[in-house]
Parts: structure tokens; sequence; C-alpha cells
């Protein structure tokens, strides 16, 4: 008998009022997150991957935000119907998030060993003592040495990578349900983002969390997620399995991603590929597919016309376009628009 998902997100759509108009950060996006697996959601700067992870916890600023539609499903009830009392004893409890600053989200006034056993005391109802404990084995348990001593120390003692461990004890310290990790390892150096990276892989098999990676890096996700949605102006505009979504991308903007990273396998001195352009204006965007501006595969009268639906393309395997497109498929040079 198949179990329910951990998370089933439906029909999500988020705003922002400005003095120019309303920004649909979020624009109709559903997905779901099953126990104990690993979603990954990449975009480029903009999409809506961070927008999203926010509203999942409830922590939209209103104004100018708001969540203006759809449902949020965890465990059976719907968290946009909770109180703001209710969702306190959800955050950093049954889910937690790894920010993507760790010097802007640990509070500079106050000891790491404060930080961690705060919640600890709040969610589990340890004492002082039992609290002091338990952080000393989480410290312990992400690596970070002398965990005793380094208790009672300010996060500028800490170098970037074991603030970022910091933040990891803390998002884990209750053992939450479902760990959010939005770009956790953008401000740090390559050999300490694959620390992290194993970190957050280890700590998941071991306690069996689901967990949701935000990132713009093909690569992180690659060695990381089970599956992948990748998100282009507010909307997912594919989704599936990691392997398959690498092998055969079947969304232009996938391909382009792909097409601007650099591979061992290609030959010297081949030139990369990159997207052309920028992503839209969010405000008053035209119902017509969102990157058709910017796409080698532009059919004048059909993309600009109206926005593709997500459709099936394979087991599992979903896209938003109208066309059948794959990587190995001939960028036609007429058909790029001006």
């Amino acid at each position: 008998m198949a179990t329910s998902p951990l998370l089933q997100v439906e029909n999500l759509e988020v705003q922002f009022k400005t003095q120019d108009g309303v920004v649909k950060a979020v624009n109709d996006v559903s997905f779901h997150v099953d126990r104990g697996e690993t979603l990954g959601i990449v975009g480029e700067s903009g999409s809506g991957k961070s927008v999203t992870a926010m509203s999942l916890m409830r922590l939209i600023p209103n104004p100018p935000g708001q969540i203006t539609g759809g449902k949020v499903m965890f465990d059976g009830e719907n968290l946009l119907d909770y109180s703001d009392d209710e969702m306190r004893h959800v955050r950093g409890n049954r889910i937690a998030m790894i920010f993507q600053d760790p010097m802007t989200s640990l509070n500079p006034v106050l000891t790491i060993g404060r930080q961690i056993t705060e919640s600890l005391e709040l969610h589990l109802k340890l004492t002082q003592k039992e609290a002091r404990n338990r952080a000393v084995e989480l410290l312990n348990m992400v690596g970070i040495p002398s965990a005793d001593r380094r208790l009672d120390d300010y996060p500028h003692q800490f170098s970037g990578g074991m603030r970022q461990r910091v933040m990891i004890a803390m998002g884990l310290s209750c053992n939450p349900e479902l760990l959010i990790a939005d770009e956790p390892t953008t401000a740090l150096d390559v050999t300490i983002q694959a620390q992290i990276l194993e970190l957050i892989q280890r700590l998941q098999h071991e306690l069996g969390t689901a967990v949701i990676i935000i990132t713009h890096d093909l690569g992180v996700v690659a060695g990381m997620a089970d599956r992948v949605q990748v998100m282009y102006a507010g909307r997912i505009v594919e989704e599936g399995p990691t392997n398959e979504i690498f092998a055969q991308p079947r969304m232009p903007y996938t391909i382009g991603l792909l097409r601007s990273i650099p591979r061992l396998d290609e030959e010297q001195g081949r030139k990369l590929n990159p997207i052309r352009g920028l992503p839209p204006d969010l405000i008053n965007l035209p119902q017509i597919c969102p990157f058709s501006p910017r796409c080698d595969y532009f059919v004048a009268g059909k993309c600009d016309a109206t926005v593709p639906p997500l459709r099936q393309v394979g087991v599992d395997h979903r896209a938003a376009c109208l066309f059948d497109i794959s990587i190995d498929t001939p960028i036609p040079g007429a058909e790029v628009p001006v």
C-alpha cells in the first residue's frame, strides 16, 4: 500500500505588492516530497525557489508579500490554515531550514550554545542541563571539535564552514521530518561545499529526514537529489528523476542550463553556450511561454500565444514545452527571435 507524501504542495501562489505593481513570485506551483527522499529545486536567481521555501515555513513578510492561493499539506494537514502560534510549534521542530548565509541568520550577540539550546528547551521541553548536553552531541555530530568549549563562543569566532555546520546542527536539533536547505553552500569554497553536502547526506541517512535542497548549482543536485524540479519565472518548467533530467532534459531552459556547465568529457577549447538575455519581469507577465524571448527553439505564433502546461514526457517526467525538444535537437538558427 502506497503511503501519502510527507509534503504535498498544491497550486501555490505568492505575490508581492510593490510601487510598480504586483509581482507574482510563485505562480501555480505544485509538487510533493516523500518521506526520507531528497528533492532538488534549481533555477536562476529570481525564479521563485527561495520564496517557495519561505512559503512552506510561512515566513513570507506580510506586507508586502502574501500567499494568495493553494495548499501546503504537511503530513495531511494544511499549514496555511494554521495560526501563528501553531506554526511556531512546526518551525524548527517538524520542519527546519538551513539558510543561505549563516552569518546573517545567527544572532551575533548570543553564544552558539544558547542559540541551539533555545529550540531544544522550547520544542522538546528539555532542562538547561539536558539541552546543553544535547547541543554538545549535535556539534560533535556535525564535526565541530572541542564542542563543549565552543558552545560558549559567538558566531564571529567561527569560520564560514563552521557557522554553516552550526546551522545544520540547529536545523537537526529536534529531529525534524523535513529539512529545507536554501543554497547551503553558496558562500563557501569548493572544498568546504563538498564537506557540507556530505554531512547533510550522512545525517539524512542516519535520521531518515526528508530534504529539499534549493540551489542554482546543477552539480549539487546531481549528487544529492532523488528528483529535480526546475523553476523559471515563478513556475515549475520541468520535473522528474535526477538521472533522467540530466540525461534527457526536455525543456529548452533546462537544456540551456546544462549547456552552460563546463564538462570534463568535452573536447578542449569548446566554448560554453550560455543562455542569452535575462529572466522576465514578473510584474504583468504576459500569458505566453515565459522563456520564449530567450529560447533557441522559439516558434512564432505558438510559443508567444499560450503558457505551455507541464505535460508528460516520460515516466514521472514532465516538461512545460509545446514541442518534443531534447538536448540532441539541433538549434534552428532561423527560428531564434530577434
